[in-house]
Formats: C-alpha cells, sequence, structure tokens
C-alpha cells in the first residue's frame, strides 16, 4: 500500500486555498482601503497592479502558480521521507 501523498490533490488543494485567499484579500482592500495589502501583492506578484480585471486575474493565476510550485516540491520530499521512514520500520 502507498503511503505518500497525492501530488495532484496537494497542487488543487494547496492552488485553491492561495487563490480563493488572494480574492478575499483584494474584496479586504476594496472594503477597508485603511487596511490595504496590494502593496504586499505587487511584491509577491510579478505585474499586478491594483487593481485592473487584467490584473486581478493576473494575480490570481501567479497564486494558483504558487500553489503548484509548493505542491511540485514539498510532495516529492514528504514522500520521499515517508518512504525511507516505512522501510526503516521494517
Amino acid at each position: 500500500m502507498k503511503s505518500g501523498v497525492p501530488l495532484m490533490a496537494v497542487g488543487h488543494a494547496t492552488s485553491l486555498f492561495l487563490a480563493i485567499t488572494f480574492t478575499l484579500c483584494v474584496v479586504w482592500d476594496l472594503l477597508l482601503p485603511e487596511y490595504a495589502m496590494y502593496h504586499s501583492w505587487r511584491v509577491l506578484l510579478p505585474g499586478f497592479e491594483w487593481l485592473s480585471w487584467k490584473s486581478f486575474f493576473l494575480g490570481l493565476f501567479e497564486s494558483w502558480g504558487y500553489g503548484w510550485y509548493f505542491a511540485l516540491i514539498w510532495v516529492p520530499i514528504y514522500n520521499f521521507f515517508v518512504a525511507r521512514i516505512n522501510t526503516a520500520k521494517q
């Protein structure tokens, strides 16, 4: 039985989490501009500018990409160590 974490599940879940978080932060910035975070988004998301539809979708796409970047790095490392621990137990 395989005991690792599935890459596709982590990739989609993490990407969706970051895309939802980005969207909520944009809504937050629109509702409460005195607590705006768009300065942070401009640093973290290349090409993002406040605020146009093109820029919003770019930020959404880049957030999705960061989720996959995380998954492509983290899942193989995690699965490697899980496999090592399982072979060491046998």
